[in-house]
């Protein structure tokens, strides 16, 4: 039974040989050209303020979890576009009432001043 993990295991053995060989090569081969300007922080070409190590209002995490819940309730709607025929009212109803579920969350978010910068 093993016998046919081998050609996986030869695949794998590969793909690891190569990552490292390009690694080293990388390092050992590649140009090293050190200046000011490579060394220093890069902060879309405005001076560094401030320490990398500032800590973030909880606003932004806010922001961004809603963010990241509100467009993955928009990616579960892409399968449901596609059967729409297939699905009938049901599909319809189902969709309708999840619609309305988010909208519920979003106007409880909006009165919880959830998105409110100041």
């Amino acid at each position: 039974m093993i016998e046919t993990y081998i050609p996986v295991i030869i695949m794998i053995l590969v793909g690891l040989g190569f990552g490292v060989a390009n690694i080293l090569l990388a390092e050992y081969i590649g140009p090293r050209r050190p200046t000011k300007e490579k060394i220093s922080t890069y902060e879309s070409g405005m001076e560094p303020v401030k320490s990398a190590r500032e800590r973030f209002s909880v606003k932004f995490y806010m922001v961004a979890m809603l963010f990241i819940l509100f467009d993955i309730e928009v990616v579960f709607m892409y399968p449901w576009a596609v059967q729409f025929k297939a699905l009938g009212t049901v599909g319809y109803v189902a969709m309708f009432l999840f619609m309305i579920l988010l909208f519920a969350g979003y106007i409880y978010i909006i009165k919880k001043g959830a998105l409110k910068w100041d």
